[in-house]
């Protein structure tokens, strides 16, 4: 840059060589770049060198102690970034960020602060004199109180994320803590107001999980809402080792290992307005390139809908599935991928079926939510406690009802069989794209296929779609070849009437608010446990279970739109 200027220079005949070969001089003395010693010298001035770049990179330049910059629109930018590439922000149009720079081709910066705030970057060009007064001027008024480095980030985020992060009590058991643990940590206040505030403010939002993600030049935070991950801040990268650490602390992790996945557990305590709540995170903490990504999942017990009229079974097949649950032995499946509301569906089913005349037993890994009158267990691969060891201990404890996590492998999904087979009922998940497609699973993991045959009521697949937000809901005309392209009949596409959610604040401008359960319940009859035993392809025992009443997940999510409930894009999204 600097070479680069002054050859602009000597070609415009602002300077001579003499006084470029001086300045140069005065560069290597004094440091710092060369337009600024051109400038003290007096050679030039402020005008002469933006004017100079303008008209070399055909954009235009400003004068930055001409205008008033809105410090909304500087704390958009770091100070560390703003000095690192010499660049100011100055205004905000839309999506649009107009950046001050000394050098306009400078890509890297350009590509960085997009990355950082998400909007374009529009360069104009400012001297490098006006560039530093500005972030020395503006920088400092939004500095800290403490006289932190102005990156604005905690008070922001502070101000963003919620009232009252103090509102937010981290539990633990009293001979966990010491005096010297509670030092350290009130040392580092502003962080755990930071990451308190966090924590309330998904709770509040409604999040079912929390991203932080470390990068090489920012740290992103994300909640997850109605299954929709949507950025929430962007903290300054020197802030990603105290949060890291904070969040270790609280999970009563190590906070001194960095290279291996660690696992942990938060209980928090809020005030819900006057009442007193209890909700827990699951905290996973994964090594990544540029430091440890951390994600929190949410386990609200208040939230967990244990009414299954409540999840989106269609009638027929909500008959269905509590008649088969209901069984003395057996096994019934719910597959479906992570973050389905499978958990959701099993703890339902448990709701009803327990009673103090029957044992309920469950391996989980790990254990979401506690339910009184079951016995749950954690399992612990790390000590060689897998679901096949808890299995095998399960049967000496005289169970009526065995829930079983998941079914990873063969080990377990035999045991699983041979419980079933021998007079328990045995709820169980799949991660299966549909509900046929779970058989051969289990023919796959090498379980014969007449066992199969023997041992499966039911099979549910299911997933979660967001429902229209009822205060902006309305009515939306949509062509009736698009409507027949997602699966509706020439006749429904016709006469069905769809909506959607325009956007308002209760939604958070989104149209969705809350999510129900789209719902395929394949129930195992003779002539589809003849098809299992003549190991017939996926495609056949499909067309089998429609003909036996099966609703596939497509229809039964065109049903829940032409009741209002939700979008063709969305069941377009979760289904095929």
């Amino acid at each position: 840059m600097a070479v680069r200027l002054g050859e602009l220079l000597l070609r415009e005949k602002r300077i001579t060589g003499a006084q470029l070969q001086e300045a140069l001089g005065h560069q290597r003395s004094n440091g710092g770049r060369l337009g600024s010693s051109l400038v003290k010298l007096g050679f030039v001035r402020d005008d002469d060198i933006s004017a100079v770049l303008s008209r070399q990179y055909g954009v235009p330049a400003i004068t930055l102690n001409q205008f008033t910059l809105d410090p909304a629109v500087v704390r958009l930018v770091p100070s560390e970034t703003a000095t690192k590439y010499h660049v100011i922000p100055v205004s905000r149009s839309g999506t649009t960020l107009t950046l001050a720079m000394t050098d306009p081709t400078n890509v890297f910066a350009m590509d960085d602060i997009k990355f950082m705030t998400g909007l374009h970057v529009e360069p104009v060009v400012a001297s490098e004199n006006a560039i530093r007064d500005a972030i020395d001027k503006y920088y400092a008024k939004v500095a800290t109180v403490s006289g932190a480095p102005a990156n604005d980030v905690m008070s922001r985020a502070l101000e963003d994320l919620g009232p009252a992060p103090d509102d937010l009590e981290v539990l633990a058991d009293a001979q966990e803590i010491d005096a010297a643990a509670l030092e350290r940590e009130s040392g580092e206040a502003p962080i755990v107001r930071l990451v308190n505030a966090l924590l309330l403010s998904a709770i509040q939002r409604g999040a079912s999980d929390i991203h932080l993600e470390p990068y090489e030049k920012e740290m992103r935070v994300r909640f997850r809402i109605d299954g929709v991950l949507q950025s929430v801040m962007s903290p300054s990268l020197k802030y990603r080792d105290p949060i890291t650490s904070r969040m270790k602390i609280m999970a009563r992790l190590d906070i001194a290992e960095k290279r291996l996945p660690q696992d942990g557990r938060i209980k928090t305590r809020f005030n819900d307005h006057g009442k007193m709540r209890e909700i827990d995170f699951r905290v996973s903490c994964l090594p990544t390139l540029f430091g440890e990504k951390i994600v929190l999942r949410l386990l609200d017990s208040e939230g967990l809908k244990l009414d299954m009229t409540r999840l989106g079974f269609q009638p027929k097949a909500l008959e269905r599935f509590e008649a088969n649950i209901r069984k003395p032995w057996g096994m019934v499946l719910v597959t479906g991928p992570t973050g389905s509301g499978k958990t959701n569906t099993l703890y339902s089913s448990l709701g009803q079926l327990n009673q103090p005349g029957v044992n309920i037993m469950t391996a989980e890994d790990p254990v979401e939510f506690n339910l009184l009158g079951v016995n749950q267990v954690q399992v612990r691969d790390s000590i060689g406690l897998n679901f096949a060891h808890v299995l095998r201990s399960f049967l000496r404890q005289d169970p009526n009802i065995i829930l079983v996590g998941e079914i990873r492998d063969g080990e377990t999904a035999a045991i699983a069989v041979k419980a079933a087979l021998t007079g328990h009922m045995v709820l169980s998940t799949l991660h299966t794209n549909d509900a046929p497609s779970s058989i051969n699973r289990l023919v796959n993991m090498g379980v014969e296929s007449f066992l199969v045959a023997s041992s499966v009521n039911l099979v549910c697949a299911q997933r979660l779609v967001r429902r229209i937000c009822d205060n902006c809901k309305e009515p939306l005309k949509m062509p009736v070849p698009q409507l027949i392209e997602a699966g509706f009949s020439a006749d429904e596409a016709a006469s069905v009437q769809v909506f959607h959610g325009k956007g308002c604040p209760r939604c958070a401008g989104t149209g969705y608010k809350g999510r129900v359960g789209v719902f395929e319940v394949m129930e195992m009859t003779e002539p589809l446990r003849q098809l299992v035993i003549d190991n017939a392809p996926v495609s056949e025992l499909r067309r089998g279970a429609i003909a036996e009443g099966m609703i596939p997940l497509r229809q039964s999510g065109l049903i829940k739109v032409r009741d209002g409930m939700t979008t063709i894009e969305e069941v377009v999204r979760e289904t095929v």
